[in-house]
């Protein structure tokens, strides 16, 4: 029987497809040996003789240790995969994270092949395969994700960090002494990023995106207005991005348009993701990227059918710091390998004019919208 990607137990060789953590191990027991652990938070706070630290050593999976296991299965399957590129989608959708890596890699070899689209393992272990996998898994309920939802239940202290993170683009730094931090360091929500903190993975984002804004379906009039219009966005089974940002404008200026810049920096975004999501709710999936995430900008990456597009959702701060992002989004299209990006401005000044342009730089077509 052909070896499988198991996300249920314990691994077994020869069963399973497995990374090798042999050093990782030996090091965790050598600590252990020796004591160079915390045994607990009771025996921390009645204990004024201990010293030890805790176990930090990374358990996550490197790109290097994925495109290992994946030759291994390589061997047996034969995809013709490009083994170095697929390690490295997997590594930074997951950041490692062991359950993520190996429930992608069995949706790839077990559940697409044969569906549309997919008709073999060649055809799924791909980049738009890829992207397919991570729709089924952000879409899915299962064990980790029900965790989280209970974890934000039971400590009402993480939704309030998460949303600061994910929304906001706050800057949080990383202070064991406060609370929220710590238990979201705890539970696994967030990690270290310098002196900083940083939501653990691009999944877990995702995954709590979707739940927030699951949150404000049944009351939100942009969630009501982009299921409303949604068949007018898909054209011949492409998204048809500068529509959607169109209606957006043409919404929120309606019901949103009178309110102060206080609110418009608040849930201007926020709103946005819940016009964008029942239109390609099923079908694609959006994550924003970490690197660009701020108080000023956040660059939205839709996946729709295995293309993606790239969308700057930003503050206006004048002219001089808006043709500033242009450029920033011109060069980080060619991350994508794109010749077509999008703005989306949220303007307080009560001469915007409001609407939607097109504007050439360089070999790039930006198409920008303001409200």
């Amino acid at each position: 029987m052909r070896k499988e990607f198991n996300i249920t137990g314990l691994c077994v060789p020869g069963k399973h497809y497995m990374v090798d953590l042999g050093s990782r191990l030996e090091q965790m027991k050598k600590m252990v040996d020796q004591g160079q652990y915390c045994p607990g938070e009771e025996h921390q706070r009645n204990s004024p003789w201990n010293i030890a630290v805790d176990l930090t050593l990374d358990m996550s999976f490197s790109g290097n240790d994925i495109a290992g296991m994946l030759r291994e299965y390589e061997t047996d399957v034969h995809t013709g995969m490009e083994i170095d590129g697929m390690a490295g989608l997997l590594a930074e959708e997951t950041s490692g994270y062991p359950f993520l890596v190996c429930r992608l890699c069995r949706i790839m070899d077990e559940e697409l092949p044969g569906t549309e689209g997919f008709p073999d393992r060649h055809a799924t272990w791909s980049r738009e395969g890829f992207l397919e996998a991570v729709r089924i898994l952000v879409s899915e309920k299962n064990t980790l994700f029900d965790s989280l939802n209970h974890k934000l239940e039971g400590y009402p202290e993480l939704e309030r960090v998460i949303c600061r993170l994910l929304f906001n683009g706050e800057r949080i730094v990383y202070n064991p002494d406060v609370e929220e931090i710590e238990t979201a360091m705890l539970f696994g929500f967030v990690k270290r990023d310098g002196a900083a903190v940083a939501i653990a993975n691009r999944i877990f984002e995702t995954v709590l995106y979707n739940l927030f804004i699951s949150e404000e379906f049944a009351t939100s009039k942009m969630y009501d207005a982009g299921a409303r219009e949604g068949s007018q966005f898909i054209v011949g089974g492409h998204l048809n991005v500068r529509r959607v940002l169109e209606k957006f404008v043409e919404t929120f200026d309606d019901l949103y348009g009178d309110r102060d810049e206080t609110f418009l920096e608040d849930v201007g975004r926020r709103y946005f993701m819940l016009f964008l999501k029942p239109i390609i709710n099923g079908v694609g999936n959006c994550y924003v990227e970490a690197e660009t995430r701020s108080r000023e900008r956040m660059d939205l990456v839709i996946d729709y059918r295995g293309e993606q597009s790239v969308i700057e959702m930003k503050v206006w701060r004048g002219n001089a710091y808006h043709e500033r992002g242009e450029k920033q989004l011109s060069e980080y299209l060619d991350h994508f390998h794109l010749k077509k990006g999008y703005m989306l401005s949220f303007n307080f000044n009560k001469k915007k004019e409001v609407g939607v342009k097109e504007i050439v730089l360089g070999d790039k077509l930006l198409i920008e919208a303001t409200v």
